[in-house]
């Protein structure tokens, strides 16, 4: 049986879906703020002078290296089950920022899915 995951593992895994979970909500506030109209040239220009998606873009190029960081000491096969923690957060998160639906049967899947993570985790 491979051994549990540190403290540390475990943690740097919940910040690491954390900071997924916030790029896709600066990702969905830049979206937000595209223009409707224009050229697919114009519109990338308004893209690439988006606040909100240049810093989800350094989010995840961020991300990035953490996760590489990461998997140095941590199989794949464990760290990458933390990133499902990233599914539940993402529609938390965005109920309350940005006033979206939340069913009843999305906050028992989230719960099901963090229990499945403790159980990996241990």
């Amino acid at each position: 049986m491979t051994p549990s995951l540190s403290t540390l593992q475990i943690a740097v895994l919940c910040v690491y879906a954390a900071g997924m979970a916030g790029g896709q909500l600066l990702f969905k506030a830049a979206a937000l703020r595209m223009p409707a109209g224009g050229t697919l040239t114009e519109r990338l220009l308004a893209l690439a002078q988006n606040v909100y998606f240049l810093a989800a873009l350094a989010a995840y190029f961020g991300l990035s290296l953490v996760w590489v960081w990461l998997l140095r000491f941590t199989p794949l096969s464990r760290a990458y089950l933390f990133v499902a923690l990233s599914f539940a957060l993402v529609p938390i998160a965005a109920a309350a920022a940005f006033d979206e639906p939340l069913s009843a049967r999305f906050v028992l899947g989230a719960i099901l899915t963090v229990c499945g993570l403790v159980l990996v985790a241990t």
